[in-house]
């Protein structure tokens, strides 16, 4: 089936779809025609982020999981596409679950690629920055080499586990001939994604939003960049069908570094919050051997050099966005901190919501990598 232009129209497969990053995937893929399929668990992904797609013509939602090859194997039987996400996700979720996160990791993305050999489906691995373990202090490039802690902390095992399935996935593509492409995410954040699990925006907003301290671990002066889950999916979609793309790995997210510290401070700040910054030893949050990396930042030059990919959604924006979406959760007042309303109905999809709220607080629209 072709749409308008010639491109060809697809039947989707998303797992982890009613998760953060799969839920926003779910509805860039629905807004440009496609049929999509997605299987969740929902032992992290939530219900509601999909609660809105519900009655949609071109969507459906299995509850079940990916260690089930069986239940795999009739989804993907007639799909043109596998975009992978299902898995443990969070650092909290990690440590406190280090076997159900390797199983679920390392067996759930052997499971999709098999199902996907027979007919070469291709498949759109998520993978994450983890993998570069402690780095090298500057720039993250693809083929750097990796450094990870000692075996008996389990705060590697994820790193481990996402290695592992980028190593599958690259022998299935050079032994088997199966269409692959890895995305290693940046601390992806936005609408929808919550604190429970260690993600520390969501986290940070919802503590100054209740007057509580603001919790940091370690001295807050690790720097991270953290990136707009609208430009991940518009990059992981660019990426998707450009044939050059087969067979690599890409960093995807945003080079724009601030401190942990420094994040907390504006947060309370653009909320006007009185809550105080508190430091909380890695070791009292996370037990004995929690080791945590300096600086995190991505080298962006192969994704931009390939599909001219750039972050288009600052921090600012970001965190705007993200308060915004808090606020409008828990049925407060939305102010956008310069002072100007957003008002935007709940049920409305989250693309649309995001690039309503950017016009409204001054932002950038949100483009789909058409």
């Amino acid at each position: 089936m072709l749409r308008s232009g010639g491109s060809r129209l697809k039947r989707i497969l998303v797992t982890g779809g009613a998760g953060f990053i799969g839920s926003h995937l779910v509805e860039s893929l629905l807004e440009r025609g496609h049929e999509v399929r997605a299987v969740d668990n929902l032992s992290t992904g939530r219900r509601s982020n999909i609660q809105h797609l519900t009655d949609h013509p071109r969507f459906n939602f299995t509850e079940g999981t990916v260690l089930d090859p069986e239940l795999v194997g009739r989804l993907v039987a007639d799909v043109d596409q596998i975009f992978h996400l299902a898995a443990s996700v969070g650092v909290r979720y990690v440590v406190d679950n280090p076997l159900l996160s390797l199983k679920n990791n390392i067996h759930g993305a052997e499971v999709i690629l098999d199902a996907a050999v027979p007919r070469k489906v291709p498949v759109v691995l998520f993978s994450s920055s983890e993998v570069y373990g402690k780095g090298h202090g500057g720039p993250l490039h693809e083929d750097d080499d990796r450094i990870l802690g000692a075996t008996r902390y389990s705060r590697w095992g994820y790193a481990a586990s996402k290695s592992v399935d980028e190593f599958l996935a690259l022998a299935y593509h050079r032994e088997m001939g199966l269409p692959i492409r890895l995305v290693r995410c940046f601390n992806t954040c936005g609408p929808r994604q919550v604190g429970s699990y260690g993600m520390v925006i969501p986290r940070f907003v919802e503590q100054a939003l209740d007057g509580k301290g603001i919790t940091i671990y370690g001295d807050g002066e690790q720097s991270r960049c953290f990136s707009f889950v609208g430009d991940v999916v518009r990059g992981v979609l660019m990426l998707a069908d450009h044939p050059e793309a087969n067979g690599q790995v890409f960093n995807i997210g945003t080079d724009e570094e601030v401190t942990v510290r420094e994040l907390a401070g504006r947060i309370v700040e653009k909320i006007g919050s009185d809550s105080r910054l508190e430091f909380v030893s890695y070791h009292d949050a996370f037990g004995p051997g929690f080791e945590d990396m300096p600086r995190r930042v991505p080298d962006l030059s192969r994704i931009h050099d390939l599909v001219g990919y750039r972050p288009e959604v600052t921090l600012d924006r970001l965190l705007d966005l993200t308060i915004e979406n808090i606020r409008m959760e828990r049925g407060m007042p939305s102010t956008s901190s310069n002072g100007c309303h957003a008002t935007v109905p709940a049920e409305m999809p989250t693309v649309a919501v995001a690039m309503a709220m950017s016009s409204a607080i001054g932002g950038v629209p949100i483009g789909d990598g058409d």
